[in-house]
């Protein structure tokens, strides 16, 4: 019988090769129990950095603000100019002023701004150099175009002009600070965006706030994460 069935031994082997897996498998599970606990720590760093980095960017959208707002509150109402606080665009919003009508040429009051603020704004984001990513010159206009133009038409003669514009601008401010004239170069863009953000109250377009030029400091703090997510 032992022959055919087999003896109380090979039951007592199979039994013990059962205990010998189930050691395995509970060996596994502490190993991988360990690597999650390894990766969710490095994870929490990274979360951490991340974190550290976004109150970082908020402290420093913050000062920024306080600093062009300390420099230049006594002056925003006579130049038509606003600060916005969120996006830290300093907004010229009197485009009659500015520019004659279809004209990228500078007028002689711009100018005179010009004089005074681009110097003290270029001065102002000195200490907070490190933090930017650049500054840029944003020209906006609202969707009118010539008469008899197209929608398309118009959103194109638009991003000409205010292409045309911050040019205008840019290279004004360029010929005052020859002694920072590298920098500039290097950090300061000349934007035109036509139409595409447009000023509306209650959905309804705002035409004359929405013809503007806007000084826009950009922070550096979104380059800073992607370096953080690709160190990982």
């Amino acid at each position: 019988m032992e022959k055919i069935f087999g003896s109380q031994n090979t039951s007592q082997d199979s039994g013990d090769h059962w205990l010998t897996v189930s050691d395995l498998m509970a060996g596994l599970m502490v190993v991988f129990l360990f690597i999650a606990i390894v990766f969710m720590m490095i994870t929490q760093k990274e979360n951490d950095k991340i974190k550290d980095v976004a109150v970082a960017y908020q402290q420093n959208q913050v000062a920024i603000y306080e600093a062009l707002e300390s420099e230049f509150e006594k002056d925003l109402n006579k130049w038509g100019a606003t600060i916005d606080k969120e996006t830290l665009a300093f907004n010229f919003q009197s485009p009659d002023v500015l520019f004659a009508n279809n004209e990228t040429r500078l007028s002689d009051a711009y100018k005179e701004i010009l004089n005074d603020f681009f110097p003290r704004y270029i001065n102002v984001l000195a200490p907070f150099r490190d933090s930017l990513d650049e500054i840029r010159i944003e020209g906006h206009t609202s969707s009118v175009g010539l008469r008899g133009s197209s929608e398309a038409q118009a959103y194109f003669y638009n991003m000409r002009l205010s292409q045309g514009r911050t040019r205008s601008v840019l290279e004004y401010g360029y010929a005052l600070m020859p002694n920072e004239s590298d920098w500039i170069k290097a950090n300061i863009a000349a934007v035109g965006f036509s139409s595409s953000r447009l000023i509306k109250e209650n959905g309804v377009e705002d035409a004359a706030r929405s013809r503007r030029v806007s000084f826009r400091a950009i922070t550096n703090a979104d380059i800073q994460i992607k370096r953080i997510l690709e160190a990982q």
